[in-house]
């Protein structure tokens, strides 16, 4: 029946990935994902694609509005060197002109800025509706081990806190390096044809700057990684904790929780404070560099003045967009801000979106044959099956094992002695190492998933109720089922008498992981669930070991309803759950080294009759 041999390959290392790559190790970012190189910038393309047209017009209207606003200048020198002079003629044309036009292009420059932001504001927000919708599916279509190792905290701070950064980067930092850009070319080539002299020292001028700037980028991108991974761990602690908040309670966990609360807080405080000194300097030392280089321009435009080379309005001007081309320095730097925190959510963002299934959907699916009438069961085959975790040694060394269609199969053992593993793997939570899982001749692997979860449903030790009515509840197992045939699920589990009495009777509103009723009458609910789908396997991992015994019972009697006529595998605890099986399967070290009727082993004098004999004289 079992056939087992030894296997020497070496299990997965700790530290690496699924494709063996390297996993960066941080004390406060443990589980942290590896990013290939350019996902970020493939990811940031792939959701500005969709929206290619509006952030030319977006483009084009900046362009637009920074060609009014920086016109000013010039129409101040105009008026200076030539409407001011005209007015001695009594010749107020030239001024009235130069007012209008200045007026105009405020007016303009308001307007293009109006439309720009409308514009760009759209293109953010369904830049981040499309980020935050693919994280979501994405997490959701990742397997199982991953989000064993991968905490729900750190993909809540995915979804948030890294998903705010790129919102103020999207929704402010671009207007203002687009600005800025555009700010130096328009101002630089304006002074160039002004005057030459003043425009090459303008433009050497920005030299400095641009270095500056530089080495601001460099020294913020690592305190901005410190800083999204720290609130990430201030998040996953918030999470953890109150998720746990019972046992943290009973436990008298508070006191502890406050203390590590408390250095995750305060490392996190240190980094923003780094990252404020880092903006500071940054600050006074380019408006130092930028003062010092407008007053040297400015005094020597004013010596040429002087000796006539050089006409006022010019010199005017030329402050005035030096002004202008010095005053964005700061902005800029408050945009490398919001750059270098975007910059590094979304390098965590795209790590987890470049994550794969272990569990791959296959590139041609097969179906399942069609059951015969009668026989909802179907055969279950582990074909010389080898199972070792990613980050750990092997579970189930490499055995065969074949369950009938329609048989109940239940599987005992020790704690870590396989039960829960075997369980996964008929589920495809997992695939095996070696060998393959067949369903009626067919590989699980070869399923699409909808195939596979139509044939193959799992029961866990708690059935997780959704917030919600318990019909919705219930309708999960077959989303299309009518209210009669949920009710008639219900009732063939004896659950319908607890759910009428509810307040809403079916839509009564569970709350939070069902907290609204009892764990027995969850589990019966997760029952009529299962019931409703019709799986041809059912999987119940420990389903009764966490009731008392009434609860129990009543799940017992609908474990007799759902499993009739199943292919049914029941992970047992209790081995008042093995009394409605075919066979018993008992398990050590990940193998199966008793198989037999519950009557055969239990007159025996092997592993499992020395379990039932502990239990039943525990009931005395």
């Amino acid at each position: 029946m079992t056939t087992t041999s030894a296997d020497t390959s070496a299990p997965a290392r700790d530290g690496r990935d699924a494709e063996g790559a390297d996993v960066p190790t941080d004390p406060f970012d443990h589980d942290a994902l590896p990013t290939p190189e350019g996902a970020s910038r493939a990811l940031l393309t792939s959701l500005l694609a969709p929206h290619r047209r509006r952030v030319w017009v977006a483009a084009l209207l900046l362009l637009l509005q920074q060609a009014a606003m920086q016109a000013g200048p010039l129409l101040v020198a105009y008026a200076i060197d030539r409407a001011v002079p005209a007015l001695r003629h009594d010749d107020h044309g030239p001024l009235i002109a130069v007012t209008a036009a200045y007026l105009g292009c405020a007016a303009a420059s308001g307007g293009l800025q109006y439309l720009f932001i409308r514009v760009a504001a759209r293109v953010s927000q369904d830049v981040l509706l499309d980020l935050r919708g693919r994280i979501f599916r994405h997490s959701q279509a990742l397997s199982v081990d991953f989000h064993e190792r991968y905490t729900s905290g750190r993909l809540i701070s995915r979804a948030t806190t890294d998903v705010e950064s790129l919102r103020e980067l999207l929704s402010e930092g671009l207007e203002e390096l687009l600005g800025v850009a555009l700010s130096v070319v328009y101002i630089s080539l304006t002074l160039l044809y002004l005057d030459w002299g003043l425009g090459a020292a303008a433009v050497l001028s920005f030299w400095p700057l641009y270095l500056l700037v530089r080495s601001f980028q460099r020294r913020s991108k690592r305190v901005y990684e410190k800083r999204s991974t720290a609130i990430a761990a201030v998040i996953v602690k918030f999470t953890e904790t109150m998720n746990g908040i019972r046992p943290v309670q009973a436990f008298r966990r508070e006191r502890s929780n406050d203390a590590e609360f408390r250095e995750l807080n305060r490392r996190h405080e240190r980094i923003n404070g780094d990252s404020i000194l880092e903006m500071a300097r940054y600050v006074v030392t380019s408006r130092l560099v930028a003062n010092a280089a407008l007053a040297a321009i400015v005094l020597w435009g004013a010596y040429r003045v002087a000796d006539g080379e050089l006409a006022l309005g010019v010199l005017a001007a030329a402050a005035l967009y030096l002004r202008r081309l010095y005053d964005p320095i700061d902005r800029l730097g408050m945009f490398l801000n919001s750059y270098q925190s975007a910059a590094a959510s979304l390098e965590k963002i795209a790590g987890l979106l470049a994550q794969r299934p272990s569990v791959p959907e296959p590139a041609a699916p097969r179906e399942l044959p069609e059951r015969p009438a009668g026989h909802p069961g179907r055969e279950v085959v582990f074909e010389d099956v080898r199972f070792a975790y990613r980050t750990g040694g092997e579970v189930l060394p490499r055995f065969a094992l074949t369950l009938p269609a329609g048989q109940t199969v239940a599987v005992v053992g020790s704690t870590g002695a396989g039960k829960s593993t075997l369980a996964k793997l008929l589920a495809r939570f997992y695939d095996p190492t070696e060998g393959r899982v067949l369903l009626d001749g067919v590989d699980l692997r070869e399923l699409a998933t909808p195939e596979l979860r139509r044939g193959v449903v799992m029961v866990t030790q708690e059935a997780f109720l959704f917030s919600g009515s318990v019909a919705d509840n219930i309708s999960i197992g077959r989303p299309d089922a009518t209210r009669a045939e949920i009710e008639r699920a219900a009732k063939a589990i004896g659950a319908h008498d607890f759910i009428t009495a509810l307040p809403d009777g079916y839509d009564t509103d569970v709350r939070k992981r069902g907290g609204r009723i009892s764990a027995g009458q969850r589990q019966l609910v997760g029952f009529a669930r299962a019931l409703l789908a019709d799986p041809a396997v059912l999987i119940l991992d420990e389903a009764t070991s966490s009731l008392d015994i009434p609860g129990e019972r009543a799940v017992q009697q609908a474990m007799h309803t759902v499993l009739r006529g199943r292919t049914a595998v029941v992970i047992a605890h209790r081995l008042s759950t093995v009394e409605i099986a075919d066979r018993v399967l008992v398990m050590e070290g990940g193998r199966v080294v008793e198989d037999g009727t519950p009557e055969e082993l239990i007159a025996g004098r092997g592993r499992f009759a020395e379990l039932h004999r502990a239990w039943r004289d525990s009931l005395v």
